[in-house]
C-alpha cells in the first residue's frame, strides 16, 4: 500500500473557491450568450420603467384603473 498524503484545509478551501469561481464564470458566459429571458427585456439605466403605449413613465398602477380603494 502507498502512503496517502492528507490535504491541508487551506488547499481544500482554495480548490473549492477555484471550482466555485469557475462554475460562476461558466454560468455567466452561458447567460450572456443566451441573451435576455424574454422579448423586450433590456438593461435598466436606473430610470423608471416605461410602457411604450401609455405615454407615462415610472411606477404607478398602470392598467389597474377601476379597482375600488386604489385611488389615484
Amino acid at each position: 500500500m502507498t502512503a496517502r498524503h492528507s490535504l491541508s484545509p487551506y488547499s481544500l478551501l482554495s480548490g473549492f473557491v477555484l471550482l466555485l469561481a469557475a462554475l460562476f464564470g461558466v454560468a455567466y458566459a452561458v447567460g450572456s450568450a443566451a441573451g435576455p429571458v424574454s422579448p423586450g427585456m433590456h438593461r435598466s439605466d436606473g430610470g423608471g420603467a416605461s410602457d411604450p403605449g401609455s405615454g407615462r413613465s415610472g411606477g404607478g398602477s398602470g392598467g389597474m384603473d377601476g379597482m375600488p380603494g386604489m385611488g389615484h
